[in-house]
């Protein structure tokens, strides 16, 4: 084999050496920087895209919490006007009450009156009769005719009695 002959072995090892120097020098000159710029690359997207997910990320926190806030305000509204609706409509109810009330009153007041007036009306009219029914059974029963204010005066006092 000719690569372990001893008088090729020295000129193999310089040719070697220069090889391999060289290839590091290419290495180290184009195709490590390369290498290095497109992993810093890399490096600032991710640092970048993590960035811009932290902004979005506090935005839509932020967002979540004015609508978690407008939804509360939205519920305290509602029940706001809930309550002040109840508020009016109670109102409303007890003064319909009170008018329909007060229209009871007056008519109980009419109607009492009127019971009253007729109570006292039948009363006159019990005795006017009393009287007359009076006269007419004592003239029958006895035959006498007695006056008026006699017949009156004994329909009063068997009604006081």
């Amino acid at each position: 084999m000719p690569q372990l002959e001893l008088h090729d072995f020295a000129p193999q090892l310089i040719w070697l050496v220069i090889s391999f120097v060289t290839l590091y020098l290419v290495m180290a000159r184009v195709a490590l920087p390369r290498i290095a710029n497109v992993l810093e690359e890399r490096r600032d997207r991710i640092a970048s895209d993590l960035d811009k997910a932290e902004q979005l990320k506090r935005k839509t926190d932020e967002a979540i919490a004015a609508y978690e806030e407008s939804l509360a305000e939205a519920r305290n509204s509602a029940h706001a006007i809930a309550q002040e609706t109840r508020d009016k409509l109670s109102t409303e109810v007890d003064a319909e009450k009170a008018q329909v009330e007060k229209q009871i009153a007056e008519k109980t007041s009419k109607a009492e009156a009127r019971i009253t007036k007729a109570k006292t009306s039948a009363l006159t009219k019990v005795n006017v009769v009393a009287e007359e029914v009076t006269g007419a059974i004592i003239k029958q029963l006895i035959g006498a005719k007695l006056t008026k204010k006699e017949v009156s005066q004994a329909v009063s006092k068997a009604l006081v009695s």
